[in-house]
């Protein structure tokens, strides 16, 4: 089979990539040939065999280029050129998307379609839904200049993203976004999609808000890799006696932002002093991060040292304050034989067995936050239960995800 993996980002930038990437090894090591379209770029990894791929758009810097930016970010007629090339040279049977739009634009799929025709053979077309663009201009489901969760676009109702500002609190911006989805919608683009892949019940649940959209949802959770000291799912790096082979903290893991909800669990470190937390990651509340006294910040870590900081953690915190899809730090953590305390919001929850590996608090609410990490710090023996469990747990493989898809979606 012949899959063509599209993405407005071809190096390695967040969640999504590793998504395609991975899968795409995957399906080669299965004997099936992958190729990729998207943005050029000096660190691109991947690619296709005629080189094919749209100019570099950066919408937060500058320059004479950026005016030409809202008649491309809503229909690119470049894009939807350059995958024909690719198209013609490869001949996919499947074409996978992923994150397309404003970079892209869902030009892509009326070029796919237009191949399809002109060829006279069935190109499957499938979109694994990474956030919620589809039904929320802004992706989000977010209200940037308030902080306020908000599902006033479903249905249509996509004038509201410019009346919140909801993209980069900008009204300009958020009025191409309004203009953008309204135009799709209108047209009725998406119901082109054969397949959409929903990462959690969640983001299945808000797509099928929209009818169109509705019949073609699946969901399936995403997969998450182990390493060589995996056994059952999770990495033995706990004592024999079940508590810590390192130093006792309570880890946060990710983005420094306030949709991360690092401000708010930066409040409750404040209101806890006697418990030391370990923040590793970057983001723009970095200078908020190294002024709290009992936080250490290790700063943006991977491979087998953010893995050892997971497994040393008495156990982690996730307190984001957006509907997150299916979150690799919590499916992580866990593997990792770390419990996790969660945000109720999104598809989060949808990861962990509350009681079990871990426990849920409200979003937003640091009285309630700050509680909950104080009860499960003063409880040392629950957290070892907890990390027990862990140990049951089984996420998908990237090659039982493999399988799924192909059998599943592909097929």
């Amino acid at each position: 089979m012949k899959i063509l993996m599209v993405n407005k980002f071809l190096h390695p930038n967040g969640g999504s990539e590793t998504y395609i990437f991975k899968l795409g090894e995957q399906l080669e090591k299965r004997g099936h040939e992958v190729q990729y379209f998207g943005m050029e770029h000096e660190g691109r990894v991947v690619g296709n065999r005629v080189e094919s791929y749209t100019a570099d758009m950066d919408f937060h810097g500058g320059g004479l280029k950026k005016l030409l930016y809202p008649f491309r970010i809503i229909y690119s007629s470049e894009a939807k050129r350059k995958i024909g090339l690719v198209l013609e040279d490869f001949a996919p049977d499947v074409v996978h998307l992923n994150n397309i739009n404003f970079q892209l634009t869902p030009s892509v799929i009326y070029a796919v379609r237009a191949y399809e025709k002109k060829r006279g053979r069935r190109v499957k077309i499938v979109y694994t839904a990474h956030d919620y663009q589809w039904v929320c201009p802004n992706h989000m489901m977010r209200i940037p200049s308030t902080g306020e969760v908000c599902f006033a676009c479903r249905g249509g109702n996509y004038r509201q993203c410019a009346e919140n500002r909801c993209i980069h609190d900008s009204r300009a911006k958020s009025l191409l976004g309004s203009i953008e989805a309204g135009y799709y919608a209108k047209r009725k683009t998406y119901g082109m999609v054969d397949v959409i892949v929903c990462p959690s019940e969640f983001m299945k649940k808000q797509l099928d808000t929209d009818p169109l959209l509705a019949d073609r949802t699946v969901m399936l959770h995403n997969f998450i890799e182990a390493d060589g000291g995996m056994q059952g799912g999770v990495t033995l790096h706990k004592a024999a006696d079940g508590g810590k082979a390192a130093d006792d903290y309570v880890l946060y893991f990710g983005r420094f932002s306030e949709e991360k909800g690092t401000k708010t669990l930066l409040e409750a470190c404040r209101a806890l002093p006697d418990i030391p937390f370990v923040f590793a990651g970057k983001g723009p509340l970095e200078e908020m991060v190294g002024q709290a006294a009992n936080v250490e910040n290790r700063g943006f870590v991977t491979g087998e040292e953010l893995h050892s900081l997971i497994a040393g953690a008495r156990f982690s915190v996730y307190p984001s304050e957006w509907y997150e899809n299916c979150p690799f730090s919590v499916m992580e953590s866990q593997m990792y034989g770390t419990p996790v305390l969660v945000s109720d919001l999104g598809g989060a929850p949808e990861l962990v067995q509350a009681g079990k590996t871990g426990e849920l608090f409200r979003g937003g609410d640091v009285q309630e936050l700050t509680e909950h990490i104080r009860a499960l710090w003063n409880d040392p023996a629950l957290c070892r239960r907890y990390s027990e469990n862990c140990r049951h747990i089984n996420f998908d493989t990237v090659e039982e995800y493999c399988d799924k898809i192909v059998r599943k979606v592909y097929t």
